[in-house]
């Protein structure tokens, strides 16, 4: 589905000397300054009736047009009856806690039973808003907090403060092996190579950015805490398998499965029947689009992830003692 825009204003006279697609980003906040660059780029933008680039200036009080569509949503999304966990929600924000199993967005192999055909029935209006208001994604096997946007403003606004890194996200992760202190992991991540479906730390990747803390160590794994400064895909799991400890159950960057030795049967078969990378959206925090507030929602971790730890930790207790 498509949106046709038709805008027409003049520019102020306060915006002289400003690059256009500045002036733009001023001029029509409800829009992304990346999307608005889209537009110059494709020709759908006139200045006086002349095509501009991107980073020409203005001298002010030109008229500035703007006829293009703005693709909202692709019409193969479906509605769906599907119960939502809906931590908090008002006329501009949804924040929704994520469980495990649940892809975000509709794609090959899994066109209903998504986040975005549930939010579709919940909340129709956002078929009128890009990607039906989802501005970030976590795994499908990964639980947490997700932000929706409402309105096209409150869009700009999620979008511009992730660009900015400004966004608050802290997550809980089980770890291979002990660490002896926190860090941070400043590593590039692109595609793989050769498995295209998988990321990998790579010299032409998109820079990325990791901070982790112990949270609590058990005898052959870690409870970390990370912080995100930049989202790219499967960012946690690649940083963490990249400094030799992956996240304990993961099926794709994991590797062997880890188990101390004399660790107990019940320690065991838990581990073992924990099929997904153990990792989960904890905290969430960001500016509000209209009150301008800073606001936060945090979560605790989720039933099959809180019996991990609890399992690990009483495995380690038990060993203390003999």
């Amino acid at each position: 589905m498509s949106e046709k825009i038709q805008l027409e204003d003049i520019i102020p006279e306060n915006l002289m000397g400003m690059r256009i697609d500045q002036a733009l980003a001023k001029m029509f906040p409800e829009y992304s300054r990346g999307q608005l660059t889209k537009w110059l780029k494709a020709g759908d933008v006139l200045v006086n009736g002349q095509l501009l680039k991107p980073k020409e200036s203005i001298q002010g009080g030109e008229k500035v047009t703007i006829g293009t569509e703005l693709q909202v949503q692709d019409e193969s999304w479906q509605a769906e009856s599907i119960a939502l966990d809906i931590i908090y929600e008002d006329d501009d924000v949804i924040i929704i806690n994520k469980p495990a199993g649940m892809v975000v967005h509709p794609g090959a192999g899994n066109h209903q039973g998504t986040l975005v055909n549930a939010l579709l029935a919940h909340a129709p209006q956002l078929a009128n808003i890009p990607r039906a208001g989802i501005v970030h994604r976590i795994d499908k096997a990964t639980t947490g907090l997700l932000m929706i946007a409402k309105t096209l403003t409150a869009h700009n606004s999620l979008v511009s403060q992730l660009q900015a890194r400004t966004v608050k996200r802290e997550y809980l992760a089980v770890a291979c092996g002990v660490f002896t202190a926190g860090g941070t992991v400043d590593e590039a991540i692109g595609r793989h190579n050769v498995d295209r479906k998988r990321m990998a730390v790579s010299a032409t990747g998109k820079p990325s950015v990791t901070h982790y803390r112990v949270e609590q160590r058990y005898r052959a794994h870690t409870l970390i805490k990370c912080k995100l400064e930049t989202g790219r895909t499967h960012q946690i799991r690649v940083h963490m398998a990249h400094i030799r400890h992956p996240l304990l159950g993961d099926p794709v960057y994991g590797g062997r499965l880890k188990q101390a030795k004399g660790m107990t049967e019940t320690c065991r078969e838990v581990i073992h029947n924990f099929r997904r990378q153990a990792l989960h959206a904890g905290l969430l925090g960001f500016v509000h689009p209209t009150t301008g507030e800073e606001v936060s929602w945090q979560i605790d971790l989720p039933e099959d992830m809180q019996q991990l730890v609890d399992a690990l930790a009483a495995d380690a207790e038990i060993t203390d003692l003999l």
